[in-house]
C-alpha cells in the first residue's frame, strides 16, 4: 500500500541525521531532505498543482532534481524528468505529450524554454527568469504532505525509444516503482548502511531507481559524473562506497585503467544492465575487483528489471542474466503465443508487480506490448526480445527480435559476435549491425573501439574466423575512438548505420 512518497518519510523518520545525498559539494541528511520535499510539494499545491498533473524536470543530476521529483509526488503528481543535455525541440515535444503543469528548468535557459512548455508554469533553479524560483518555493511554510492519493496512481512517466521509432512514455504507478525497488533491493542486499555511487543520468531508468531504492532502504546516494574517470575513482575511495552500478561503456573505461592506483577495497557490489556484459569483460572485471560480488542483469523500461544472475553462478552461467527477479514469473514463447520448453529460442514474457501500466497516449501500442494475463484485468509484457532457458532455469538473451540479422541465408544474433570481438584483448568495445547488401542480402559489420591503433581489420576478422562459423564472421571492420551513444547510455545503432560504409 506504500506510496514512492511514503519511502522518504519512512526513512526520514527512522534516521533524519543519516546522509542521504552527496552532490558535488552539497551533502543532505534524510530529516532535511524530507523537509525541503514537504515545503516544495506545498508551495507546488499552492501554485495550482494537484492529484494526476504531471511535473516535468529539465535538470542534472543534483540535490534540487532529488527533491523536486520527490515533491511532484508529495503534491500527487506524477514526475516527468527528461535529459538534461536534450535540446529545446525535444523539450518541447515531450511537454506537448505529457501536458505538465509545472516545468523545472535551470535559471540560465529559462528564456530559451519559454515556448517549449507552453501554458504550464515555468519554474527556475539557481535563479530567477521563470513564473518562481526553486528556492521561492522552498520559502512556503512546511505543511503536512496531502494524503488524497494512492498507491495505484501515477507515479513517473519514463521516457524510451525503440525499435518502432520516437518517444514512448513508459507510466510507471506507485505500486509498480515499490514493488520493483524492494525486490531488487531483496537480492542485491543493499542495507541503510550503504554506499552507492553512481555516475547514471537519472533520467535514465537505470540511474533514476539508484535514487529511489537508495530512499527505500535509508542507504547513501552519491553522485559524481564520469566526465574524468580519475575523479570519479578517487570520489569512490573517499566516500567508501560499497556499490557501484555500471554499464557496458563504463567497465570498458574502467578495466582501461590501473585500478591498483585507487583504493576500491570498499566496494562489495557491482551491477550491470542497460546491455550485456561479456564474458571477457565480466570476467577481467571480476579479477580487479576480486571483493566485490557482481550481478549481471536483464531489464527494459516497461518492467523496470526483469532477471539477475546470482554472483555465485558466475562460473558456470557466464554469459546468461539468469532468473525472474523476487516475486516474478517469466516464460518464453513463440509467435502463435505457445510456451516453449528449454532449448527452444523465442519472446521472453513477464509477469509480476513490475509490469507497468502501459504507454501515455498510446492504448494501441500498449495493447500489442502488454496483452492480458492469465487473471481478469492482469497485464503482461511481451519484451520483444529473444532468449532461450537452459534446464537449470536460466535465460540467455539472443538479440532483439528486430535485431536478428539475415546474413548468407542463416539467421544471425549480434551480441554472439559482440562477445567474441570483445575476446580480443585489443578491443574496449565492440557493436555489430547489418546493413543492405545486394549479394549477401545483409552484410555484417563490426564496429570496433581499439585500444591501441596498432589494431586492424585483419587482426579482427582472424579473431573471429577462428571462433565463429563462415556465416557470422563480419564483412567489414570499422574502428571508432568510442561508439556513439542514444541518451539512455545505449549504443546507437542508427547512427551506426550511417558510419558503414567506410572501414
Amino acid at each position: 500500500m506504500q506510496r514512492v512518497d511514503d519511502l522518504l518519510w519512512a526513512t526520514a523518520g527512522r534516521s533524519p541525521q543519516r546522509t542521504a545525498l552527496v552532490c558535488g559539494d552539497e551533502r543532505l541528511v534524510y530529516g532535511e531532505f524530507a523537509a525541503r520535499v514537504a515545503r516544495l510539494a506545498a508551495a507546488l499545491r499552492a501554485r495550482g498543482v494537484r492529484r494526476g498533473d504531471r511535473v516535468l524536470t529539465w535538470l542534472p543530476n543534483s540535490v534540487p532534481l532529488a527533491v523536486v521529483l520527490f515533491a511532484a509526488l508529495a503534491a500527487g503528481a506524477a514526475f516527468v524528468v527528461v535529459d538534461p543535455s536534450s535540446k529545446p525541440d525535444r523539450l518541447a515535444a515531450l511537454c506537448a505529450d505529457a501536458t505538465p503543469r509545472a516545468v523545472f528548468v535551470p535559471a540560465a535557459r529559462a528564456a530559451a524554454c519559454r515556448a517549449a512548455v507552453g501554458p504550464a508554469l515555468l519554474l527556475t533553479v539557481g535563479g530567477d527568469g521563470g513564473d518562481a524560483s526553486y528556492d521561492e518555493l522552498l520559502a512556503v511554510a512546511a505543511a503536512p504532505p496531502r494524503r488524497d492519493h494512492i498507491d495505484r496512481d501515477l507515479a513517473c512517466l519514463v521516457y524510451t525509444s525503440g525499435s518502432t521509432g520516437g518517444q514512448k512514455g513508459v507510466m510507471s504507478a506507485h505500486h509498480n516503482v515499490v514493488f520493483a525497488a524492494r525486490s531488487i533491493l531483496s537480492y542485491l542486499g543493499t542495507a541503510a548502511d550503504d554506499v552507492v555511487i553512481t555516475a547514471l543520468p537519472w533520467a535514465f531508468d537505470y540511474g533514476l531507481y539508484q535514487l529511489l531504492m537508495a530512499v527505500a532502504c535509508g542507504a547513501t546516494l552519491v553522485y559524481e559524473p564520469f566526465t574524468f574517470p580519475a575523479a570519479f575513482l578517487e570520489r569512490l575511495a573517499a566516500e567508501r562506497a560499497t556499490v557501484l552500478p555500471g554499464v557496458p561503456t563504463l567497465w570498458a573505461m574502467l578495466l582501461g585503467m590501473d585500478l591498483a592506483a585507487f583504493d576500491l577495497s570498499s566496494l562489495r557490489c557491482l551491477t550491470n544492465t542497460g546491455a550485456a556484459l561479456s564474458p571477457a569483460h565480466l570476467q577481467r572485471l571480476r579479477q580487479a575487483l576480486p571483493q566485490a560480488r557482481l550481478f549481471a542483469m536483464y531489464g527494459l523500461t516497461e518492467t523496470k528489471r526483469t532477471l539477475y544472475l546470482p554472483p555465485e553462478w558466475l562460473d558456470q552461467k557466464a554469459g546468461s542474466v539468469g532468473i525472474a527477479i523476487p516475486g516474478t514469473e517469466v516464460w518464453i514463447e513463440d509467435e502463435r503465443g505457445q510456451r516453449l520448453g528449454d532449448g527452444a529460442v523465442g519472446e521472453l514474457v513477464v509477469r509480476g508487480g513490475h509490469v507497468m501500466l502501459g504507454y501515455w497516449n498510446a492504448p494501441e501500442l500498449s495493447a500489442q506490448r502488454f496483452p492480458p494475463g492469465p487473471l481478469p484485468g492482469e497485464r503482461l509484457c511481451r519484451t520483444g526480445d529473444l532468449f532461450r532457458r537452459d534446464a537449470d532455469g536460466c535465460h540467455w538473451f539472443v538479440g532483439r527480435r528486430d535485431d536478428l540479422l539475415k546474413s548468407r541465408g542463416q539467421k544471425v544474433a549480434p551480441i554472439e559476435i559482440e562477445h567474441t570481438l570483445r575476446e580480443l584483448p585489443e578491443v574496449v568495445d565492440a557493436a555489430v549491425i547489418g546493413v543492405d547488401d545486394g549479394t549477401l542480402g545483409t552484410a555484417i559489420v563490426a564496429h570496433v573501439v581499439p585500444r591501441a591503433a596498432t589494431l586492424d581489420a585483419r587482426a579482427v576478422l582472424r579473431h573471429c574466423k577462428a571462433r565463429l562459423e563462415d556465416f557470422k564472421v563480419p564483412d567489414r571492420v570499422v574502428f571508432h575512438a568510442a561508439l556513439p551513444r542514444t541518451q539512455n547510455g545505449k549504443v546507437d545503432r542508427a547512427a551506426l548505420g550511417r558510419d558503414s560504409g567506410r572501414g
